[in-house]
């Protein structure tokens, strides 16, 4: 399988088997491998300045949310998220502390890989234009995103979703093609709904995302 030559990933996990195995497995892959096993030795480690973070949510001493909490106030670098915490709720809190990706306990190594690659593409994507529509404004280089004089707190996902209303405003967007944007790849309906109602939410009203039944999405005011 191809990999990203020479790209860091942190794995902050405090099983020595989990840790090792991926460790063993990233390494293979063609990755720079680094380890953790807490959170404070994780968040210590992202001075290394990792390209993209595996992260446990049940760590000792202090549990993954806490790791993204902190994590996101100095760095938008990518975190997918391995826990065998599988209800709705832990994967929405885990989006809404800024994980990019959510993949569950046991997985299948093939589809880890490819969650990473997807990640790293888009994260070496090169800079873009700050994008704006009647009042909604986002800036990609700086992760932020307003409406009017109030600030987005977006998941990266969501983040993501709103670039690509605000590249094609007024226009039909699929379902298909929304997913490949943010995702790379096509996932599970409900994994868009989740990050279209926080999208929808943080918007606030007057409504923006309109939902066109059998068509897709459009960004419209």
């Amino acid at each position: 399988m191809e990999s990203v030559s020479l790209s860091r990933i942190l794995i902050v996990e405090d099983d020595l088997g989990v840790r090792e195995a991926l460790a063993l497995a990233l390494g293979l892959e063609g990755y720079a491998v680094l380890t953790a096993t807490s959170a404070a030795e994780g968040l210590r480690q992202v001075s290394a300045q990792p390209d993209l973070i595996l992260l446990d949510v049940l760590l000792p001493g202090s549990d993954g949310f806490s790791f993204l909490r902190e994590l996101r106030e100095r760095s938008s670098v990518p975190v997918i998220l391995l826990t065998a915490l599988d209800e709705v709720e832990w994967r929405v809190k885990g989006l809404r502390e800024g994980a990019d990706d959510y993949v569950v306990k046991p997985y299948a190594l093939a589809e880890l890989l490819a969650r990473i690659q997807a990640l790293l593409r888009r994260s070496s994507r090169g800079g873009a234009e700050a994008l704006e529509y009647k009042g909604i404004r986002l800036d990609p280089e700086g992760m932020v995103a307003r409406r009017g004089a109030k600030a987005l707190e977006l998941p990266p996902k969501a983040f993501q979703l709103l670039a690509t209303f605000l590249k094609h405003p007024e226009r039909v967007i699929s379902r298909e093609a929304l997913m490949l944007s943010a995702w790379g790849k096509l996932v599970e309906d409900n994994t868009l709904e989740v990050h279209l109602s926080l999208l929808r939410r943080e918007l606030g009203a007057p409504p923006a995302i309109q939902t066109l039944r059998g068509s897709g999405y459009r960004l419209r005011l």
